[in-house]
């Protein structure tokens, strides 16, 4: 890592009055250098709360959407403008009002990983950690469609036996964790607890020992008097559940676990971020308002 590259980021960082987020996810010097690292809801919120005029978002375009929209005051930067989420593509605006036509008295509940137009359609917004308790406070006599992704809306389908219309998107990096990998490395880590997130399919789920959200995940395994897991989900994580739990040990369920866009960004682009101020991430109204909706509705249900 250039010592130099990393002056130049502070030097410009201060300049500009940012602050960097980097998610779960990104290239362990991205985390490093972060001044926050964390699930992409958490992060909006804290880089929300900082006086930064500048948040430089290293994730993915639905993430820096969420801080413009919590932040509409402060210039949101992604560092590469095609680190995009195939999951939250898989569903558009237009598909979300001709699903809401087909159940008109339903309630909508978007998972955080999707567009601010489709946020800005639905009822409420939730994460991967708190789906589960939004689900079971909803009330009961209302259907709930859930977009975009299948696989979590089924775990809370078989948490809850509620049933939900379900929208076929997933995570493709968490559909290449097969039951075959956790086999392989259950053989290999014999004493190693198994922790998924709800994203993998339900044969995978099937055979955790735990599932939790990245966030869950990290607090789980500092408080656990378990010291070997295997982790199925994206394999960045393992480097800040490592740096934070030297004495323990952490293995990728697979080595196949790699979002491609998550690794798009670089310290020479968070540097070219910040020199040229790009690339700008904006939500024109209605839709940040509307967007905003959705998240406050979620945050009154279950408060922080």
């Amino acid at each position: 890592m250039s010592v130099a590259l990393l002056e130049k980021i502070q030097t410009l960082k201060k300049q500009r009055n940012a602050v960097i987020l980097a998610h779960n996810y990104q290239p362990g010097q991205i985390q490093d250098m972060a001044d926050f690292t964390g699930d992409s809801l958490g992060l909006s919120v804290q880089a929300a709360q900082t006086d930064a005029e500048v948040i430089v978002f290293c994730g993915v375009l639905f993430m820096a959407e969420t801080a413009a929209i919590l932040s509409p005051e402060k210039t949101v930067l992604l560092p590469e403008k095609n680190a995009g989420c195939p999951m939250a593509d898989m569903i558009n605006a237009q598909q979300l009002r001709e699903l809401k036509a087909q159940h008109p008295d339903a309630l909508v509940v978007c998972y955080v990983n999707s567009t601010a137009e489709v946020k800005a359609l639905s009822d409420y917004c939730c994460t991967s950690g708190n789906a589960l308790e939004l689900v079971q406070m909803l009330p009961q006599d209302r259907e709930i469609i859930f977009v975009p992704d299948k696989n979590l809306g089924g775990f809370i389908v078989e948490q809850t036996g509620r049933e939900m219309v379900l929208w076929p998107g997933y995570c493709p990096t968490h559909t290449w964790i097969l039951p075959e990998h956790i086999a392989v490395a259950r053989k290999e880590h014999p004493d190693a607890q198994v922790l998924a997130h709800p994203e993998c399919n339900s044969d995978v789920r099937a055979i955790a020992d735990g599932l939790l959200s990245t966030g869950q995940m990290l607090k789980y395994a500092k408080t656990s008097g378990v010291n070997e897991f295997i982790i199925a989900t994206e394999k960045g994580i393992i480097h800040s559940l490592q740096k934070q739990n030297p004495d323990k040990r952490f293995y990728p369920a697979t080595g196949k676990a790699i979002c491609s866009n998550m690794k798009k960004i670089s310290l020479e682009k968070v540097l070219w971020a910040l020199e040229d101020m790009q690339y700008r991430v904006t939500v024109p109204e209605p839709i940040c308002t509307d967007a905003k909706r959705s998240l406050d509705r979620m945050l009154e249900v279950i408060p922080k």
